[in-house]
């Protein structure tokens, strides 16, 4: 139930909210908001590196790693800019209006990449980024200041909301698949510009959803007292519009350079946070180093898991073999595949995880975030043993092991980053939650373009091989191993810094 009670970054109490299926009604709302967000952003995530090798580089396998690294960058300034989405709406407009400047702006860049273009593609990338950089972060917060701290549903929240974006993420990709191969290809290669067009549509019924349902939030996320004019907001989409030569010089610069970039915004934002955290006492200090300490193996996490965007892709393309009786799977639907499993098993994870918080038996933040890592250990350990000794006569592997892959990273995937946004709220100082919302996506970022750089590594110069997929995926799964084992070992030293949050 909602109380009266103080959230992190709530200045005010909670309202009374109308309860739907055991939750607050605006969390089905946020629901569906984020769900018609994922669909735009899943729905072009299967098409961008194939579209890049086809369209700027006619389809030669040396394209893969640049590719690759374009993708990983993408996805990297994707998440960075969350860090600024979360301090525009922390201290300028407030969370509502950031969601609807960024939900603009995102629809915009997905109407951009759909003409054929290398200039205008990396400018609508690029418009994308800081559009997602104002809704991201500033949707997930909504969700946890519905609850108060110590409401046991927030987990549970978190888990439904997380479900809802990958309901927009499992119908996404095969969707646009069949409108781009389907119905309007009118040969071999698939209509990219349809599954622009088809993701900017989904990203407009958001913004719509959100600007008529937002007044359900009764106040929730709304500019704090001196702030409500309309000058801000002007400020604000004017400098929206300065930073997309910005976020496109970044796209531009390569992986390498950005991820320095992104390492210096990474240490400011920890000494930002230290900063307050020292400010609020010992508690609030221990607090936020418990935080950044997961952040650390957060990137590690996301640096092995993006590859299914990427490297997942070609492999996908040339070494799994897709023919089912007849019936050749597109590449496109395994994107979906991970969206299917946290559907599926994400009801069951959440169910167990009130099921052992009422025996007291609850695995602490640690050691849920070490079961996602050794998760997608186990996922790359299932490729490392089918490219050794599952490959044919073809040089390909069977369908069901990366289909298999798919869902055991996304079980991994249920341990960590649902819980992960749910931390967040509850470990960050009380006036920087949407920075530090800011700094969980920031972490995610910083993973992602790592991803790009291991992903053209596993390419090689001319294309994927079985040996050159095989030497990169042993690489993927002890790394992932052995931070997973870390990460459980450390546990109680990290509960203690945590001083009781759950």
């Amino acid at each position: 139930m909602s109380g009266a009670a103080i959230t992190p970054g709530q200045e005010t109490p909670i309202p009374e909210f109308k309860q739907i299926m055991g939750h607050p009604a605006p969390l089905w709302m946020l629901f569906m908001s984020e769900f018609w967000e994922r669909f735009a952003f899943y729905g072009i995530r299967w098409a961008l590196v194939l579209y890049i090798v086809e369209q700027f580089y006619k389809g030669d396998g040396s394209g893969q790693a640049a590719a690759n690294l374009t993708y990983g960058s993408y996805l990297a300034l994707v998440y960075a800019a969350a860090l600024f989405g979360g301090y525009v709406a922390d201290r300028v407009i407030g969370y509502q209006r950031s969601i609807l400047i960024g939900a603009v702006f995102m629809a915009s860049g997905l109407f951009m990449i759909s003409i054929p273009n290398e200039e205008i593609f990396k400018l609508g990338l690029a418009t994308i980024i800081i559009g997602n950089g104002l809704f991201k972060p500033n949707i997930s917060t909504m969700v946890g200041k519905l609850y108060s701290i110590a409401d046991t549903r927030r987990d549970s929240g978190f888990t439904i909301f997380y479900m809802g974006i990958n309901v927009g993420g499992f119908l996404a990709p095969i969707f646009t698949q069949f409108l781009a191969q389907k119905v309007f290809s009118t040969g071999d290669t698939p209509a990219y510009k349809i599954v622009f067009i088809a993701a900017g549509i989904g990203m407009l019924l958001s913004l719509i959803w959100f600007a008529i349902g937002r007044r359900t939030l009764k106040g929730i996320g709304a500019p704090t007292e001196g702030t409500e004019g309309m000058s801000r907001v002007i400020y604000v989409a004017l400098g929206g519009l300065c930073v997309i030569p910005v976020a496109y010089f970044l796209l531009s610069m390569g992986a390498a350079k950005l991820q320095g970039i992104l390492t210096v915004l990474f240490i400011g934002l920890a000494v930002m946070l230290m900063i307050e955290g020292i400010r609020n006492g010992k508690v609030a200090r221990d607090k936020v180093i418990a935080m950044l300490l997961i952040f650390t193996f957060n990137i590690l996490f996301w640096m092995f898991f993006e590859q299914a965007g990427s490297s997942f892709t070609f492999l996908a393309e040339s070494i799994v073999d897709r023919n089912l009786g007849g019936f050749v799977f597109p590449t496109a639907w395994f994107q979906s595949v991970n969206s299917l499993a946290i559907i599926g098993f994400a009801p069951i994870v959440a169910a167990i995880w009130v099921m052992l918080g009422r025996r007291n038996l609850n695995p602490s933040i640690p050691r849920k975030f070490g079961l996602g890592l050794i998760g997608n250990a186990l996922a790359f350990g299932l490729l490392m043993y089918a490219l050794t000794f599952l490959v044919d006569d073809n040089s390909k592997i069977p369908f069901w092991t990366l289909f298999m892959v798919y869902v055991i990273q996304s079980i991994g995937e249920l341990c960590l980053s649902p819980i992960g946004l749910s931390m967040v709220t509850k470990l960050a100082p009380v006036r920087l939650v949407g920075l530090g919302m800011g700094g969980w996506f920031l972490s995610t970022g910083i993973g992602n373009n790592l991803s790009g750089i291991f992903a053209s590594h596993v390419s090689g110069d001319s294309g994927m091989s079985v040996a050159s997929a095989l030497s990169g995926y042993t690489f993927g799964f002890y790394s992932l191993l052995g931070a997973g084992i870390v990460l459980f070992l450390i546990a109680p030293l990290m509960q203690k810094l945590m001083h009781g949050v759950k």
